[in-house]
């Protein structure tokens, strides 16, 4: 049994229509109601206005991505419980909706951040990059962070000063680099304002929360919700850290084995399950992708399948699907191993692509061009296949 190829989908607005959905070899969407406000609950009517949409295009709505976790919930301050409450009420309308797979995170104030998002390949295609010579420079010289010199070495404060001694203050520079980290990209969930004061302030919210903090109040969220998930037959899946270790002084739960250990075993359901990113999880040297496939294979019920390329000082860019530091065809070999085991596909989706050829003149959301994914998506099937064919002929 294959994977169900599946593709990111950011509603009407989004410039990747479901036509060209279809186009790229796709069956299902993966998509969000990204115009509801965090913390406030998903009604039956907008679900199925989503839904209907997607059906009446040919295509299913696999996979919710995301339900977003307000900042209150994270903190475990505020109106925490109520926002706990509504989040299981979405639960149970997606459900009544027919939708059974919700993907979320449980990073602090920030999403998946990088500092690049034009980063110009060899080829003149442009990836995503994580320069952290750069977000140094704009932690310690633009956003001015306090103590935030505890965090970085010498030789780095050193690097991060020369750097940003060097960026202009418009185009490419400093103004550029503050907007990729602090307004936030597709998928985010930070609420409020976006000013580099706001978001300072946002950040000192966390001061007193450290990593067994987090992960205390992000077991006590799967607490409350995991007993309503399985009631309604829904599988639960986190999504990892990205990139997978502390930025801003935020701690991170979510970036290797241990920690998936830790969530999974904090309350042992199959509705408390792992969405696989190879790309976040493949950000860090120490963490055996294929291991980690092998050893949480039960528990994955969503994969996102992407490539990144480590550089010497941990600096990291999107490289092609089945390049860069992630051994895709280890990752998928385990994959595909477990689906063999399972009645119903896992659904997979090709994670960032490269703006390539006509997207290179259009307006796209970061990451999310259509060709660069049909490309990757292709070559994923490719090597799904290729696979497949020979578990078949193995005596």
């Amino acid at each position: 049994m294959r994977l169900e190829q599946t593709m990111r989908w950011y509603g009407l607005e989004d410039p990747v229509s479901l036509p060209n959905i279809i186009q790229a070899g796709a069956c299902g969407v993966v998509t969000a109601l990204h115009h509801v406000p965090n913390g406030a609950v998903w009604t039956v009517d907008e679900i199925e206005k989503r839904k209907a949409i997607i059906v009446k295009a040919g295509l299913t709505w696999s996979v919710v991505e995301s339900v977003n976790i307000h900042e209150d919930i994270k903190r475990r301050s505020g109106k925490y419980l109520d926002f706990i409450e509504g989040y299981k009420q979405t639960l149970r309308n997606l459900a009544s909706c027919g939708i059974k797979t919700v993907c979320y995170n449980f990073m602090p104030v920030v999403d998946w951040t990088r500092t690049d998002l034009n980063y110009e390949r060899p080829n003149g295609a442009r990836a995503l990059r994580f320069d952290k010579v750069e977000f140094a420079a704009f932690d310690l010289f633009l956003l001015k962070r306090k103590d935030a010199e505890a965090d970085y070495s010498p030789d780095e404060i050193e690097e991060a000063g020369n750097k940003f001694q060097s960026m202009t203050e418009v185009g490419k520079g400093k103004g550029q680099l503050t907007q990729n980290i602090v307004a936030g990209l597709p998928g985010a969930t930070t609420e409020g304002s976006k000013s580099l004061e706001a978001f300072k302030s946002i950040l000192a919210t966390y001061d007193d929360i450290d990593r067994q903090s987090l992960k205390d109040n992000l077991i006590l969220f799967l607490k409350e919700i995991i007993p309503v998930a399985e009631e309604e037959g829904i599988k639960m899946t986190i999504h990892p850290d990205d990139p997978p270790f502390p930025l801003l002084g935020l701690p991170r739960v979510v970036s290797t084995a241990d920690d998936i250990n830790d969530i999974l075993g904090s309350v042992e359901s199959a509705s408390n399950g792992l969405c696989f990113c190879t790309g976040s999880f493949g950000a860090r040297k120490d963490n055996d992708l294929s291991a980690m496939v092998a050893r949480f294979a039960s528990s994955i019920n969503f994969i996102h399948l992407r490539a990144v390329k480590i550089e010497d000082d941990g600096s990291f860019f999107e490289d092609n699907h089945l390049e860069g530091s992630v051994d895709m065809y280890g990752v998928m070999s385990a994959l595909l191993e477990e689906q063999q085991k399972r009645e119903s596909p896992i659904p997979m989706r090709p994670d960032h692509g490269h703006k390539m050829l006509d997207d290179l003149t259009k307006t796209t959301n970061p990451g999310y061009s259509g060709i660069g994914r049909l490309k990757g998506l292709a070559e994923l099937r490719g090597l799904e296949l290729g696979i497949l064919r020979s578990m078949d002929n193995l005596p």
